[in-house]
């Protein structure tokens, strides 16, 4: 059974994901996270926070995760400066968890959202989904390839589970690198030794994707530590700005996109086949 704890007062933020023996979440202490107000600068304190309309970019991590929250009954919601979001979470039947979003907005509003969860991953763990998805890799991997960046290029693109000669799909020990990855695809299942959690997003009409951050003791500096981020998100970038004409949710005439998130602990991803030449993040 998948038990989430949420912090409204804090952003909405989830501080607890936890399932028999183990807790999902990773978790970082700083005390400027209770402090922050819209317009600071990120405060990463590990956990689930809902980043919306923009992951990169300004606001740093979107409008929500800094303001209040307000929660009646089993809602909780928060207002933006350009939009409302409101998040109901209920267990499921076979033991996970079902979060759904409306998001109420002028007509034509475009945004990203992530659900920005940060994971409590050993080095043994794995990436599971779909092989030869679309992955769209960002400038912060230009020095693990073996190719130049193309001049001005927001992102590139690959196969999963190894876009341009890169293994997204193993975590490993800290080697110092960081980089982040957007996969076009709504399900990802994490392995940890013999735990599993599988994240699925859907959404009628709405670009869907996993977003990864994949932080092996590479960032910040000159304080770096390691995080794994496993995002599913509604657009294809992480950054707003950066978005094409179908890489960003917009909001229909209705004025309102729905969505839905499912945690599990049973995973339905087929496994990653064995690239044909590894290769190490350094």
């Amino acid at each position: 059974m998948l038990q989430i704890t949420t912090d409204p007062a804090h952003g909405g933020r989830w501080t607890s994901l936890r399932a028999p023996g183990r807790e999902w979440l990773w978790h970082r202490p700083d005390p400027e996270r209770d402090r922050a107000v819209p317009g600071d600068a990120f405060v990463d304190a590990g956990g689930l926070e809902e980043c919306v309309p923009t992951v990169r970019g300004l606001p740093d991590h979107g409008d929500a995760w800094s303001r209040p929250w307000t929660r009646t009954g089993g809602t909780e919601h928060v207002r933006g400066a350009s939009f409302t979001l409101e998040r109901s979470i209920r267990p499921t039947a076979d033991g996970g968890a079902q979060a759904d979003y409306t998001l109420t907005a002028q007509p034509g509003f475009r945004f990203v959202w992530a659900a920005h969860a940060l994971l409590d991953l050993s080095a043994h763990a794995t990436l599971r989904m779909p092989s030869g998805a679309t992955t769209r890799l960002f400038p912060e991997a230009a020095p693990l390839l073996d190719e130049p960046w193309p001049t001005g290029a927001p992102w590139i693109t690959g196969p999963w589970p190894t876009p341009r000669g890169l293994p997204l799909h193993r975590l490993g020990p800290d080697d110092g690198t960081a980089v982040g990855a957007v996969v076009d695809t709504p399900l990802c299942c994490v392995h940890d030794d013999g735990d599993r959690l599988a994240l699925e997003l859907r959404a009628d009409g709405q670009p869907v994707s996993i977003a990864l951050w994949r932080n092996l003791a590479g960032h910040p500096q000159p304080d770096p530590y390691r995080s794994t981020g496993v995002e599913p998100m509604l657009g294809r970038v992480f950054d707003l700005a950066d978005a094409g004409p179908d890489d960003a949710a917009r909001v229909p005439e209705s004025g309102e996109v729905r969505w839905r998130l499912t945690l599990t602990g049973a995973c339905r991803c087929p496994s990653n086949p064995a690239p044909k030449e590894h290769r190490s993040w350094t």
